[in-house]
C-alpha cells in the first residue's frame, strides 16, 4: 500500500470516482488550474477536462445554488469551498433549498451534493480562515456533516459521501493536510457515514474526539498510559451528523468516565450533544461527571493566540485526571 497524507489521499477518491461515474463534477474558486488553495484538486482539471472540473467565480453562493440544480438534474457535485469560514455565504441555499429538496418533493427529487473546505486552525491562517463552526450544518435536518481525522478514514468516507444521494458538508482539517502519512490502499474502500469509530479499547475513560483533535487525544493518552497507568478508550466520530452514539454508550457504560474533545466553542458545541446522550442512556454507569475540552467561546483568534485556543495534550490530560479524582 502506497503512505499518503489526507491531500493525496482525497486527490486519489476523487479521482477514482470519477473515473466510474461521469455524473461526477468538481466546482469551485481556483479548482481547476491551480488545483485548489490546498491542491487537493491538483491535476483533475488535466484528466478530465474543464467540462467536469471546473473553476467558479469567487461567489459561494452562487456555487451552491448552481450545484443543487445540476444536483436535482442528475449530476453530483463536489464542490470546493476554499475555508469553512466562507461557507456562511452558502447557508441559504443549504437550509432553504438543499436539506429540503427530498422532503418538499415527498422523495422525487435527491440532492446528490458534497461540499468540501478546510477548516480548523492550526497553520497560522487570517480571519474567517481557521473556524471550526460544524454544529451549524449538524444543526440543519437534512444534512449530513463529516470530518476526517486522516488519509485513510478521509479517503474511504469522501467516497461514501459522494455516493450519497444526499447532501454532505465534508470539513477537511486543514492541520493534518500533510502532517502525517498514512497506508490507503489502491483498490476501492468506503466507510459508511453516522458510524463511529473505535480506536483503541480501554478500561479506565472513554475519550471521544474527531478531525485535528484526534492527535491530541492520542498524545495525551500514550502519555497518561506511560506516566499512570490510566487505559483510555478512544473513539473518532468520524461523522458529526447524522450521530449513531451507541459505541460511546456502550464504552462508557465499560469505563464509567467521559472526556470529549472538539476545537470547535464549548456551547452549545457537539460536545454538548454527546454528553446529553450519554445522561439519556448511560446515567446511571456514570461516576463522574462528563468533562469537555473544547475551543473558547470567543471569536477565532488571529495566529498569535491561535495554539491557545486549541485544545492540547495537556488540557486533555488535564481533564481525564480531574474526572478520575472525581
Amino acid at each position: 500500500m502506497a503512505k499518503m497524507n489526507m491531500v493525496q489521499s482525497l486527490n486519489l477518491a476523487m479521482q477514482q470516482e470519477m473515473e466510474k461515474d461521469d455524473r461526477i463534477v468538481i466546482m469551485g474558486e481556483d479548482v481547476g488550474v491551480d488545483g485548489g488553495v490546498f491542491r487537493v484538486t491538483d491535476k483533475l482539471i488535466d484528466k478530465f477536462g474543464i467540462e467536469r472540473v471546473m473553476d467558479t467565480p469567487l461567489a459561494e453562493s452562487a456555487i451552491i445554488g448552481a450545484a443543487i440544480g445540476m444536483a436535482v438534474y442528475g449530476l453530483h457535485p463536489v464542490c470546493e469551498i476554499q475555508f469553512s469560514g466562507f461557507s456562511y455565504y452558502t447557508i441559504h441555499q443549504l437550509e432553504a433549498h438543499a436539506s429540503r429538496l427530498r422532503h418538499r418533493s415527498q422523495g422525487r427529487f435527491h440532492v446528490p451534493l458534497v461540499i468540501r473546505a478546510p477548516s480548523g486552525g492550526g497553520v497560522r491562517a487570517l480571519e474567517h480562515h481557521s473556524e471550526s463552526r460544524e454544529t451549524y450544518y449538524a444543526h440543519t435536518p437534512g444534512i449530513k456533516m463529516v470530518i476526517p481525522s486522516g488519509p485513510r478514514n478521509g479517503r474511504a468516507l469522501l467516497v461514501s459521501a459522494i455516493r450519497d444521494p444526499d447532501p454532505v458538508i465534508f470539513f477537511e482539517p486543514k492541520a493534518i493536510y500533510r502532517a502525517f502519512r498514512e497506508e490507503v490502499p489502491e483498490e476501492e474502500e468506503t466507510i459508511p457515514l453516522g458510524k463511529p469509530q473505535l480506536v483503541r479499547e480501554g478500561k479506565d475513560v472513554t475519550m471521544v474526539a474527531y478531525g485535528a483533535m484526534m492527535a491530541p487525544t492520542l498524545e495525551a493518552a500514550d502519555e497518561l498510559q506511560e506516566k499512570s497507568g490510566i487505559s483510555a478508550e478512544i473513539i473518532d466520530l468520524l461523522t458529526i451528523s447524522p450521530l449513531d452514539d451507541q459505541i460511546i454508550a456502550d464504552s462508557v457504560q465499560k469505563t464509567g468516565r467521559a472526556v470529549v474533545v472538539h476545537e470547535a466553542p464549548m456551547s452549545f458545541g457537539p460536545g454538548a450533544e454527546i454528553i446529553t446522550r450519554l445522561v439519556e442512556k448511560s446515567f446511571y454507569y456514570l461516576e463522574a461527571p462528563v468533562k469537555r475540552v473544547t475551543g473558547y467561546d470567543i471569536v477565532y483568534p488571529l495566529y498569535a493566540r491561535e495554539k491557545a485556543n486549541m485544545p492540547n495534550s495537556r488540557r486533555i490530560i488535564k481533564a481525564v485526571q480531574e474526572t478520575l479524582e472525581t
